[in-house]
Formats: C-alpha cells, sequence, structure tokens
C-alpha cells in the first residue's frame, strides 16, 4: 500500500490530489464524496501501462529521426520516455487497485472490529520484518500457535495496509468460551440481580451542587446490579442479555492480557514466555487494547458506544475543571485502578480547598494586622533599628551592618510568622485526619459500588507477575488454603543477600543525596561573603521597589533553592532506573507485592530527597553558629550560616514555594507538553489521513504507551506534594492554596493525557490505593511532629510571647522593646584575627562613629557580666516554652485525632447494609438455583429414577489450553 510515508514523492502528491476532491489529474478524477473512482476497477488500468509500455517499445525501435508523436512533443528520448511513461502509469494504477479495496470496505477502518464487522478486536500486537526476522518470526509462529491453543482469534493486517508500509498488526478476538473461562479462573464479579435498594436522593440543598453536576447518563454508564463471582458451570445464573456485551472491555482487555502473560513462544524452553518478554527483544513493537473511537468525534460504527468521546467531553477539557469527574464511566473505560487513582486525587483536591481557605484567611489575617507588628516598625525606625550595628555575618569579607537594613525581610517575615500561624498549624493536624478518615469511607463505598469488598489477596494470588512464575522450580502446599502452589526456589542466604544488596544500594543513594546537601550548605557558606563583598555597592541597591529585597542572604538563598532544585531532579532520574533494576532483582511474587516494594524504595528517597534542604533550613540553620568570640565551622573552613534578626521562617517560605512550585511545573510539563510533541512529531505525516485510510489500530499505535508504573508515578507526585502542605504548612499557609491551583490543573491534564495522548492501558483491578494509605498516614502523624518543632524553633512566635508576659517591663503585656531584648552584646575588641572584618569591608560610617560593641541574635550575657557570653536566663526560659509548648500541641493534636478517627466509622452504614443484604441475595438465589436445577434434573428423569435417561451422545465441550498455573 502507498500513503502518507511512501519513499516517491510523486506518490505522496498523487495520493494528496486524489482525497482533495473534485480534481483532475492526468487522466483520472477523484470525486468529493470520496467514495468511487471514475475508472472501474484497477485491473483496467493495469492493462493500459500494458499498452502504453508497447507503444513506448515500438517508439524505442524508431531512429532518430522517425520518433513518435509524444516523444516528439515532448523533446525526450524515446528510451527516457518509456522509463518516465511506465513509472508514472504503474504508480497510478498500483494506487488505483488499493483505492478500488479500499471503497469496497464493508466499514470504516476506524471501527474496533474485525473485517467481518462482528467480532470486536479485544488487543492489537504490532511487528516489523528486520535483519533478524527469521529467529523473531519463529517466536511469533510458535506463540500465535499457543493463543489459537487458548482460545483466541487472530487476524492480521498485512504491512501493506499499514500507513508506513512496513508495520504488521495482529488483531485478537476472544470469543464467549474464552472469556467465561478466564472470568472463573480470575474471579471476575458480574450482575446476577437488579438492586433493589432504594438510593437516599433527598440530599438537603442538593439543588445548590447542579452547576457541578454531569448528565445522568454519563455519571452512571451502566445500571445498579448485585453482584457475585462468575461461576462458568452456573452460566443461566447470571443476568447475560448478550454475551458479547456481558463482558465490559475493560473486563475483556484485561483477560487478553493475562493470556498474553503467560502464552509459550519457544518449543524447546517453557519458561520462554510472555509478552512483556516478547516486546524487550524486539518480537513485538506493541501491545495494546483499541481506544473506542477518535476522542473528538464519536465513532461511525453504531456498534461503538465511543466512551471516550464522552471522557473527552465530560472529563478531560480544562473547561470542565469545575465540573465533578464520572468516576463510573473512568472505571468502565479503564478499569478499577486507575478509577481509584482519579477518585482519590479528586477527593484530595476537594478536601484541599478546605485547607487552603483557612490557609488563605491566615495569611489574610497576617496582611490586616500589618500595623501590630511592633518589632517590624522598631526595626525600620531610624532611631532604634537605625542605631543598632550588627556583628558582621562572615569572617573578613563582611563587614558591621545597621539592623535596618532587614526592614523589609521583617514585614515580609510577618505575614508568615504571627499569631494564626499557631492555629494554622493544629489546624491542618485535623485537617489531616479528617481527610484521611473521610477518605477511608470514600473508599469503602468505591469497593462496595466497584464490586471490590471480597477482593482479598489471596485472589491476587491468581495474578502471579510472569516474572515471578518463569522463576519457579517446584510447588508447595498452602498451609491456608491446602492447595499447591509455585514458590520460588531460594535459600534463606539468597533471601538474605538480595535484602541486602537491595537496601544497601538504597542507603548509599540516600547518602548520596544527604552529601549533594551538604554541598549545596557549602555552597551558600562560600558564596556568601562574595556576595556581602559583591553588593556592598551594588547598583541594585538604589532601585525603588526591589532595591531593598535584594540582599547576600536572599541572593544567596535563591540561587542555592536553585541549584538544590536541579540536583533533586537528576538524582531523582537516576534513581529511578535503580529502584526498578533493584525491584526486579528481588523478584516479587504478585503485581501488588512488586509495587509495594518499589513504594517503599521510592518514597524513601524522594523522601530524602526532596525535603532534606527543607528541614536543613527549618532545623540546622542559625542554631549552631556559636557567638563572635567563638564562631562553629563547617570542616574547619566555612562559618556556620546565621539566621536574620527576623527569623529562618522567611527562607524556609522561599525554599518551600522554590522547590514545591517547581516540581510542579517541570511535572506538568512532562505529563502534558511532552507526550504531546512526541505524539506530534510520529503522526505528523498521518494526521490529514481520512478515516478509512488512517485506521483505529493505527491511530493508537502513534500514541505514548502508559507503562504499567505509570500511575505509580501520579501517585508518587501527589504524595510528595501532600508532604510539602503538611510538614512545612507553619512556614507558609498559603502551600494548601497553591497545591489546590495545582491540583485542579492536574486532574484535568491527567484525564488528557489519559484520554488523547496514550494508548488505552491494559484495565486492572485495585480496592485501595495500596502502599500510598500507610505513607499518608505516617506523613500526618510525622506532619504534627514537624511543625510544632517550626512554630517552636524556626518561627520567633514563643520568644515573643515569653518577652510579651515575662519580660516586658510596662504594666500591660506590650512587644514594645523586643527587638533590643533579643539581640545580646559583643565587645568588638574580643573580635579574633581572623574573625575581624577587613577595614576595606566596613562601611564608612563605621569609622565617623566611636563604635565598641555589635550586636548578634542570642540570649547571652554582655561583655561586663561576671559570666560573659555564656546563655542567659532568659534563653532557658523560651527553650522550656518552646518544649512545653511542643509536648502540648502534640498531644492536644493527637488526642483530637485519635478521637476523630474513633467518632469517624470507616465504612458507612449504609454501606454495610447493602454489603449485607448482597450476601444474603447471593446465598439465597444459589439455594434456590440449585434447587430448581434439581427439580428439573428430576422431572426429565421420570418416575423410573433407576432407569438412566441421559442421550447417548452428548455435545464435545470446547476445550481450551488454559493458562493458568494455579489450575493445574
Amino acid at each position: 500500500m502507498y500513503r502518507g510515508k511512501s519513499s516517491d514523492e510523486t506518490l505522496i502528491e498523487m495520493n494528496r490530489t486524489a482525497w482533495s476532491g473534485g480534481e483532475e489529474n492526468n487522466g483520472f478524477h477523484a470525486n468529493s464524496d470520496k467514495e468511487t473512482l471514475q475508472l472501474e476497477n484497477a485491473e483496467s488500468m493495469l492493462s493500459v501501462v500494458s499498452e502504453c509500455s508497447s507503444a513506448v517499445s515500438v517508439c524505442s525501435s524508431h531512429s532518430s529521426v522517425n520518433v513518435c508523436e509524444q516523444c516528439e512533443r515532448e523533446n525526450t528520448e524515446p528510451q527516457q520516455h518509456l522509463t518516465s511513461f511506465k513509472g508514472i502509469w504503474r504508480k497510478r494504477a498500483l494506487f488505483l487497485k488499493y483505492r478500488s479495496r479500499v471503497d469496497k470496505q464493508q466499514q470504516s477502518k476506524d471501527s474496533v472490529y474485525f473485517r467481518d464487522g462482528v467480532r470486536r478486536i479485544d488487543f492489537v500486537l504490532s511487528y516489523i520484518d528486520d535483519k533478524d526476522g527469521e529467529k523473531k518470526q519463529d517466536r511469533r509462529k510458535v506463540f500465535e500457535a499457543n493463543l489459537v491453543a487458548a482460545g483466541l482469534e487472530l487476524e492480521t493486517e498485512d504491512k501493506s495496509e499499514s500507513e508506513d508500509g512496513k508495520t504488521y498488526f495482529l488483531k485478537i478476538h476472544v470469543p464467549w468460551e474464552v472469556l467465561a473461562t478466564y472470568a472463573d479462573v480470575l474471579k471476575i464479579k458480574v450482575p446476577f440481580k437488579t438492586n433493589d435498594i432504594p438510593d437516599k436522593k433527598d440530599v438537603p440543598m442538593s439543588w445548590l451542587c447542579t452547576p457541578y453536576r454531569l448528565p445522568e447518563h454519563v455519571m452512571q454508564p451502566e445500571p445498579d446490579y448485585f453482584t457475585a463471582t462468575f461461576d462458568k458451570s452456573k452460566i443461566d445464573f447470571f443476568l447475560i442479555e448478550d454475551k458479547e456485551t456481558f463482558f465490559p472491555p475493560s473486563t475483556r482487555n484485561r483477560i487478553v492480557y493475562y493470556i498474553l502473560s503467560r502464552c509459550q513462544y519457544s518449543k524447546e524452553d517453557k519458561d520462554k514466555k510472555g509478552i512483556k518478554r516478547l516486546l524487550n527483544n524486539g518480537t513485538y513493537i506493541a501491545a495494546f487494547p483499541l481506544h473506542d473511537s477518535r476522542y473528538w468525534t464519536r465513532s461511525r460504527d453504531a456498534n461503538c458506544d465511543s466512551e471516550r468521546y464522552a471522557l473527552y467531553k465530560y472529563w478531560a477539557r480544562f473547561s470542565r475543571f469545575y465540573k465533578e469527574q464520572p468516576l463510573n464511566l473512568i472505571r468502565k473505560y479503564y478499569g478499577e485502578k486507575i478509577g481509584i487513582y482519579f477518585a482519590w486525587l479528586g477527593f484530595y483536591t476537594e478536601m484541599l480547598s478546605y485547607a487552603a481557605v483557612v490557609g488563605l484567611l491566615c495569611f489574610i489575617y497576617g496582611v490586616a494586622s500589618f500595623d501590630e507588628n511592633i518589632w517590624s516598625k522598631e526595626i525600620c525606625n531610624e532611631t532604634i533599628g537605625g542605631q543598632i550595628v550588627m556583628c558582621p555575618l562572615c569572617d573578613k569579607k563582611c563587614g558591621y551592618w545597621k539592623l535596618n537594613t532587614t526592614c523589609s525581610s521583617s514585614w515580609q517575615s510577618y505575614l508568615f510568622d504571627n499569631t494564626a500561624t499557631v492555629f494554622f498549624a493544629i489546624f491542618m493536624g485535623i485537617w489531616v485526619t479528617l481527610f484521611l478518615e473521610f477518605w477511608k469511607r470514600r473508599q469503602a463505598r468505591l469497593e462496595y459500588e466497584w464490586d471490590l469488598v471480597d477482593m482479598e489477596e489471596e485472589q491476587q494470588q491468581l495474578q502471579l507477575r510472569p516474572e515471578y512464575e518463569i522463576k519457579c522450580t517446584h510447588r508447595r502446599r498452602n498451609r491456608v488454603t491446602q492447595e499447591l502452589e509455585w514458590v520460588l526456589d531460594q535459600t534463606p542466604a539468597d533471601k538474605a543477600g538480595r535484602f541486602l544488596l537491595c537496601w544497601t544500594t538504597v542507603v548509599l543513594w540516600m547518602c548520596l543525596i544527604i552529601a549533594s546537601i551538604i554541598g549545596v550548605i557549602a555552597y551558600r557558606l562560600a558564596v556568601f561573603a562574595a556576595f556581602a563583598s559583591i553588593m556592598k555597592d551594588s547598583p541594585t541597591n538604589k532601585l525603588d521597589v526591589v532595591g531593598s529585597l535584594i540582599t547576600p542572604q536572599f541572593a544567596t538563598s535563591v540561587t542555592a533553592s536553585c541549584i538544590n532544585f536541579v540536583i533533586i531532579m537528576v538524582l531523582n532520574f537516576l534513581y529511578e532506573r535503580v529502584a526498578i533494576k533493584i525491584t526486579d532483582m528481588e523478584v516479587p511474587k504478585t503485581h501488588v507485592e512488586y509495587e509495594n516494594k518499589l513504594t517503599v524504595k521510592m518514597f524513601l528517597f524522594q523522601f530524602v530527597n526532596y525535603y532534606s534542604s527543607c528541614f536543613y533550613v527549618a532545623f540546622f540553620k542559625g542554631k549552631f553558629v556559636g557567638y563572635p568570640g567563638d564562631y562553629a565551622y563547617m570542616f574547619g573552613k566555612w562559618r556556620n550560616e546565621e539566621c536574620e534578626p527576623g527569623g529562618c521562617l522567611i527562607e524556609l517560605t522561599t525554599q518551600l514555594v522554590i522547590v514545591m512550585v517547581g516540581k510542579q511545573v517541570w511535572g506538568n510539563i512532562q505529563e502534558a507538553l511532552v507526550p504531546w510533541l512526541c505524539n506530534w512529531w510520529v503522526s505528523r505525516n498521518a494526521r490529514n489521513h481520512p478515516e478509512s485510510l488512517y485506521s483505529r489500530w493505527e491511530q493508537d499505535h502513534d500514541l505514548q504507551t502508559f507503562g504499567q508504573l505509570g500511575l505509580f508515578y501520579e501517585y508518587l507526585e501527589m504524595v510528595i506534594q501532600f508532604g510539602f502542605i503538611t510538614l512545612f504548612v507553619a512556614s507558609f499557609p498559603l502551600a494548601p492554596l497553591l497545591a489546590l491551583m495545582n491540583n485542579i490543573l492536574e486532574v484535568r491534564v491527567d484525564a488528557w493525557k489519559f484520554t488523547t495522548q496514550f494508548r488505552r492501558p491494559v484495565a486492572a483491578k485495585a480496592h485501595s490505593i495500596g502502599a500510598w494509605d500507610e505513607i499518608l498516614n505516617m506523613i500526618a502523624v510525622f506532619s504534627v511532629v514537624t511543625n510544632a518543632f517550626i512554630v517552636s524553633f524556626t518561627s520567633d512566635m514563643i520568644p515573643r510571647l515569653v518577652y510579651k508576659y515575662a519580660y516586658y517591663q510596662g504594666a500591660e503585656g506590650s512587644m514594645e522593646g523586643y527587638i533590643n531584648s533579643s539581640l545580646a552584646v559583643f565587645n568588638i575588641t574580643d573580635f579574633k584575627p581572623e574573625n575581624r572584618p577587613d577595614d576595606s569591608e566596613n562601611p564608612d560610617w563605621f569609622f565617623s562613629s566611636n563604635i565598641t560593641t555589635c550586636r548578634y541574635r542570642d540570649y547571652r550575657n554582655p561583655p561586663g557580666h561576671e559570666k560573659p557570653y555564656i546563655h542567659s536566663m532568659q534563653f532557658w526560659h523560651i527553650l522550656a516554652a518552646k518544649l512545653a509548648f511542643i509536648i502540648i500541641m502534640e498531644h492536644v493534636v493527637f488526642v483530637v485525632k485519635f478521637f476523630v478517627a474513633w467518632l469517624i466509622p470507616d465504612v458507612p452504614s449504609d454501606v454495610k447494609a447493602r454489603i449485607k443484604r448482597e450476601r444474603y441475595l447471593i446465598q439465597e438465589y444459589l439455594h434456590n438455583y440449585e434447587l430448581e436445577k434439581l427439580k428439573i434434573q428430576l422431572s426429565q428423569n421420570g418416575p423410573n429414577i433407576e432407569q438412566c435417561t441421559c442421550p447417548t451422545t452428548a455435545a464435545t465441550p470446547v476445550k481450551l489450553e488454559v493458562l493458568s498455573d494455579c489450575l493445574t
């Protein structure tokens, strides 16, 4: 077949012209409705080519004088005319031959059915011929023969039918007998009775939610049924109206993939099995189920549901960001595993809205109470802050400076470091508990509605990983089920060795992260002095608006945060490959076990990778600096960093915003832009093909592959974000608002990506979010501790309260004089030579004034004290207040958390009632079914039971090669 990707440009142009409609091109015509050509068939055109060839042959025998009229008219040599004439008309003939065959197709190639228009395409494999084609062809031959033996029906599209002229497509259909067999094997639940429990429709004020609702046929694409595990021997027990539509496409492609994963492709070696290995060695280049239509229009085939179009119309467009998600349709189309992810993401986003509102109110409170910020006024006051001389922040290259230079940063810090900070930290501790408890209820409801209640781990053993099955060598009796099961033959020493190797690798990579953080800290210490020297007389200081903001501390913090973000991204990219390799080496038994092991490894690494820099700023920076007469040094070379007089909270906020926002922006670029660009490039020549030429399997083949770990990365991204808005939220109350705006976009970006840019994933079951649930609980508990420590040790909330109620000298508690109280005094004559700043670094006002002391941030005795530079009593009072606050806050929040968790049941009462009702009906209906079956058997036997009335010949049952080690 010759189409868009032909090497001959003439044929390409002829193809396009023929399809453009209403044009004549060198003797043949393509009409505008693209239905027929003016020639009856391509064979007549081939005969024309033959006659023309004969005519030109005669022409070639003429002498140079007696040439034919055509040669004379075109002024060409006879033999040159022969080649050109034959080539052009033969190409046209081949095009017309293909065109006439296409026009005889009974259905559009956008259809998802075989050529007969009856059998549905449940899966597609693609391959190409290459240099190593003979070996791969043998594998395909054995593999496809075994697929046929397993009961699947195959149909091949030749490479001449493909858009690139070299790709073969193998279409797979799973007939009813195979569906019934494997539905029994996989314990798939199917309907047996319509649900007779009335729904509670009378929701108060439900009309308020009308603008957010979707049409009922989109929200509920299927009726509500009671379901039971499919049993092939009780086929008439279930509500089967049409065998072709009884199992939805998601279930059908899951069954096909189960077979493909276990089918053997070598006659000699029985261990060589599975489509995954065939994809890895290049025997097949792709394996995927089909989308049911193009996403922007319905399928022309009336038998197609066009659910992809409905998902795009009502779910994947950003203009629908305020609408609810059609979770039932998502589950029906993509399967329960993807459905549960979007249910969790939607619920998380909904709960974020409450945290975002409260965080915004706390921020507004900080803005509204700006005038009450007495300590910032003192810093900015020329007679107070303008007269306080501060000690140098680094050795040699940093000079003395005045406190009022930190005026702007002090005001910024107050926006996030005020009384509302304590309230918001406590609120978020309770919010996390409510989120997790209400999610359990939502998950329990989905488990019932999606028939996942009885999905136990034992049932998932039927879905062993093919990689595990291949390595199994013997069987062992299960102590619980007393059934033989395949086990991996490995000694305890082998297990211990693999375990040690895997976790040693994880620890080494975590140490690499810590080393990179230490490197960033060294960078901060090294460049701070350079920035301080360079920016002393910088022209940016004279800028009206931002001049006061561009300080050495700010420049150091921003550049270090950006460098840290780049290091995070690079290490993350490298470690992902390592984590997958070491998890494969452990050979987990099931897909669930594989994902859980990978989840733990990846999260531990990501936790250290993303949060370590924030932990440094929050809990280490400025805490171990010593004092001017006895500074602490890192590696004996760089002096440890100090916090500004306004505290380290504003720097923690800066670090949090850069890493959190940078990660989200980068994630959206990776998720949306990269797949779109890849698909645009791959399908650039085929985008203008009409539907009858660009088949459904070719359209999906040009899309990106959604890997088995695709959802893993989606969960990981959201859980890392969850850590940012819970672990450090006391430093930045607007973090939930930023997360909310990102997630509103994230839901639609993910929906758009799934619907338009990726091949349809193989459906999979999942009754929960898996190991992520435990990780979220762990973060929730840990966040209470981190926020309590942030309020106590990173912010200035506790020192201010201690001063206000214990050290203020006036009649009523006030913050007047707090700045002077929080700064210790140092005699500049006590500076060691290596600490004393160079004269060239000191400002001019230092030499014109008689300055003998400088101030620094600490609570220590003054120089004239009997114990100079020793921590004062105020320091110990503040430390005791900080520890008391941590203990009180943690206990209050934990008590409330446990009380709320106890108060809210994990499973709603109506769901419990429905589950009991369904189990009761299953028992009752099965009992009645068996009873009716017995009555029919007795009535057929008649009064003389001893005489056998069974027919002498019975229908021969279909024998299938069931690919399940659990059934052998």
